[in-house]
């Protein structure tokens, strides 16, 4: 084999490698977008940042519960939107029931909830936990980190820099 057919062999190599790389990172994330499309855009997942203490020992406020659709039965965790509650989910436990309406408890609450969520009000059955990740969650969404961050980085940008240029001493001025 001649220096030019090795040198011809490795170039294709090496751009089929790269394809391959790149069809597997773009296969990696239609299957992450597919996964964690939100249900409010028409997806299966629910990202849930667990707020106070009604569903301690299992979640604790600050928690992040991904949650996908799917039948719920009894022993289930659910997000559903409570009725007259504009944008407000909670989090909680099927105690009984049926899909046509629930009947859900905090797991540290000794009374049921008000409401009855059917079938159609209920976002999905909790799948993933991940522990204090809602704490970094909200930070990421908070509107005063982004200022925040933003300032910080246009300070960076403005600010006046140290000159490379030696100063004058006063013998040479």
């Amino acid at each position: 084999m001649t220096r030019q057919h090795r040198a011809t062999d490795a170039g294709t190599s090496r751009r089929l490698l790269g394809a391959a790389g790149t069809a597997a990172w773009v296969a990696l994330v239609a299957v992450a977008v597919t996964l964690l499309w939100p249900t409010s855009l028409g997806g299966c997942t629910t990202l849930t940042i667990v707020s106070g203490r009604s569903m301690e020992p299992t979640y604790s406020s600050g928690d992040l519960v991904v949650a996908r659709c799917g039948a719920a039965q009894v022993g289930d965790v659910i997000v559903y939107r409570p009725p007259g509650v504009d944008g407000a989910r909670v989090i909680h436990r099927v105690v009984g029931g049926d899909a046509q309406g629930w009947v859900v408890q905090g797991d540290n609450n000794d009374f049921l909830d008000p409401w009855r969520p059917a079938a159609d009000r209920v976002d999905g059955v909790a799948a993933v936990h991940l522990p204090h990740l809602g704490r970094v969650a909200s930070l990421l969404i908070d509107p005063v980190t982004w200022v925040s961050v933003m300032l910080l980085a246009l300070a960076v940008v403005v600010w006046p820099g140290r000159s490379d240029a030696p100063r004058a001493t006063e013998g040479e001025r």
